[in-house]
C-alpha cells in the first residue's frame, strides 16, 4: 500500500475509535489514538494474516499487551474485513460482544484476550516459542504501552523471551510519554528504554510511531534479525489526530461530552477529506 492509503485507513480508524468511546460514554481513546499507526502498517502490510480465516495456523499472531486500547484495535480489525463496521456499535455495550479489553473468544481476529497490563508479552512469548517448537513460519507481535513496561512481568517475560532466542517475536512500545496518573518520567521513569531492552539481550529499533515510511523499516529490520527478539520504540503522540486530546494525560480513559465530540469528530473528517483529495 502507499503512504497515503495507510495514512488514510488509520485517520478513519481515529474517527471509528472515536465514534466507539463516545457512543459507549466510556472507554480508553488517547494511547488507542497514538498506536492507531502502528496497527494500521502491522494488519495493512506487515503481518501475514487472512480475515476469512481467522484461526489459520499460519497466520501472524499480534497481542495487544496494552489491552485496554480497543477503540484502536477493534476498528483496525473492522477496517481490514474481519467483522462489519456495524460491530463497533457495541463496544462496551451489554447487549454485545464488543468489550473494552480484547475478547479472543467472541471477536474475530483477536489472538489473544488481555487487560491485566503487563502479562501480553508474556502470552506473546508462549506463541512464538510454540512456533518454534513446531517448526512454524508464523511471527508475534505484542504492543505495549510504555506506562504498562512498568510492570515487572514484562521484564520476566523479556528475559525468557531472549533465552530462547525467538527472533520470530517482535514486540512495540508505545512511548507516548504519558499514562492515566501523568507523565511516565514523573511517575515511574523508564529511560532509557533502549539500553535497557539492549541489556536484557534484545536487538532494539527506534521509529517514529506516525510516519509509516520509518514504520515500515523497523518491521524490515525487526524480520531480518536473527538469534535475538526486537523491540521497537516507536514515539507517538497521546491523542493523536485531536488538538486538544494530543498530549494530554487527562485523556489516558475518558469519553469525550458532546460538544467535545463534535470538535473531535470535525478535526478527524478533516483529515480524512484532506487525504481522499490528495
Amino acid at each position: 500500500m502507499t503512504v497515503r492509503e495507510l495514512e488514510l485507513k488509520a485517520a478513519k480508524g481515529r474517527l471509528l475509535g472515536l465514534e466507539m468511546v463516545y457512543r459507549a460514554a466510556s472507554g480508553h481513546i488517547g494511547g488507542s489514538l497514538s498506536a492507531m499507526d502502528v496497527l494500521t502498517e502491522l494488519y495493512f502490510e506487515v503481518m501475514k494474516v487472512n480475515p476469512e480465516a481467522p484461526h489459520d495456523p499460519e497466520r501472524d499472531r499480534f497481542v495487544m499487551s496494552k489491552g485496554h486500547c480497543t477503540p484502536a484495535l477493534y476498528p483496525v480489525l473492522a477496517l481490514r474485513g474481519y467483522f462489519p463496521e456495524s460491530e463497533l456499535e457495541l463496544f462496551r455495550s451489554i447487549k454485545g460482544h464488543m468489550s473494552g479489553h480484547p475478547d479472543m473468544v467472541h471477536v474475530p481476529g483477536v489472538d489473544m484476550s488481555t487487560g491485566s497490563l503487563g502479562q501480553g508479552l508474556a502470552c506473546a512469548g508462549g506463541m512464538a516459542l510454540a512456533g518454534k517448537v513446531d517448526g512454524k513460519d508464523y511471527r508475534v507481535y505484542a504492543l505495549m504501552g510504555d506506562g504498562e513496561i512498568e510492570e515487572g512481568e514484562i521484564w520476566e517475560a523479556a528475559m525468557a523471551i531472549h533465552k530462547y532466542k525467538l527472533d520470530n517475536l517482535c514486540g512495540i512500545v508505545d512511548v507516548n510519554g504519558l499514562q492515566i496518573d501523568g507523565a511516565t518520567a514523573d511517575v515511574m521513569p523508564s529511560e532509557p528504554l533502549d539500553a535497557k531492552f539492549a541489556a536484557f539481550g534484545w536487538h532494539v529499533i527506534k521509529a517514529d510511531g506516525h510516519d509509516f515510511e520509518s514504520l515500515r523499516a523497523a518491521f524490515k529490520e525487526a524480520a531480518e534479525t536473527k538469534g535475538q527478539p526486537s523491540v521497537i520504540l516507536a514515539r507517538t503522540t497521546k491523542g493523536k489526530g485531536v488538538s486538544f486530546m494530543e498530549n494530554n494525560a487527562g485523556w489516558h480513559g475518558k469519553a469525550p461530552n458532546a460538544e467535545q465530540y463534535e470538535q473531535a469528530r470535525a478535526e478527524l473528517v478533516a483529515a480524512i477529506e484532506k487525504l481522499e483529495v490528495e
